[in-house]
């Protein structure tokens, strides 16, 4: 009998504030169409705002057709059919490796297999740091860096596929994103990048992993 563990269903993953909007954005326009009354908008408005996964998000607009002129959203893939090249389902749960980074007069490297928390702090203070999300996991769907760049730089590396939201303010700094990243992959993290650069700068970047995503971990199992 095989020991392994079954793979959580991707509709199970945890929904973000971004995926609530789009569903929300939707019932509105099926309202203006006529396709829904208003009980019925309001009823699925508090369950959409409620929802918390995939799975209680998709009934609400499953009887709605797209909105003329645009694509209709992309399939939420299952464990069972990976869509390919983002095996994103068994890289997102766990427990954060850690959940801060300092470099005074100094520096800081995050690399290859880490689990990112749900919240990560990020100061440099005369000094720089790395971030490289390529080969990491992520404890949650959404997760947030905060970064504090004072005389010094962070870079963060995220792969192609990756939904990137650059918030922070830079005063005489800057945070930057010189790279597109993309279209977002189905079941792909949502990484927030927040805080202050003054005399300094936070980067990020778009590179695609130095390995395959869905190859081997370097972490081994206790």
């Amino acid at each position: 009998m095989s020991d392994e563990r079954p793979e959580k269903p991707l509709p199970e993953l945890r929904a973000s504030d971004a995926d609530r909007d789009r569903v929300v954005e939707r019932l509105r326009d099926a309202v203006a169409e006529g396709r829904l009354d208003m009980e019925e908008f309001e009823e699925r408005l508090e369950a959409a705002y409620k929802s918390r996964t995939y799975a209680e998000l998709e009934p609400l607009t499953a009887d709605l057709p797209a909105v003329a002129g645009q694509a209709a959203p992309a399939p939420v893939p299952s464990a069972s059919a990976p869509a390919a090249g983002a095996p994103w389902p068994g890289r997102i749960g766990g427990t954060g490796s850690s959940a801060l980074a300092v470099a005074v007069m100094s520096g800081f490297q995050r690399k290859g297999r880490w689990t990112v928390p749900p919240r990560f702090d990020a100061v440099a203070f005369w000094g720089g740091g790395e971030l490289d999300l390529r080969e990491a996991d992520f404890a949650q769907r959404e997760v947030v860096i905060n970064c504090v760049a004072v005389m010094g730089g962070i870079e963060i590396t995220v792969p192609p596929g990756v939904d990137v939201d650059v918030r922070g303010f830079g005063f005489m700094g800057a945070f930057d994103q010189r790279d597109s990243p993309g279209p977002t992959h189905p079941g792909a993290p949502r990484v927030v990048v927040t805080g202050f650069a003054f005399w300094g700068g936070v980067e990020v970047k778009i590179k695609k992993p130095k390995r395959p995503l869905g190859g081997p971990s370097l972490r081994k199992e206790l």
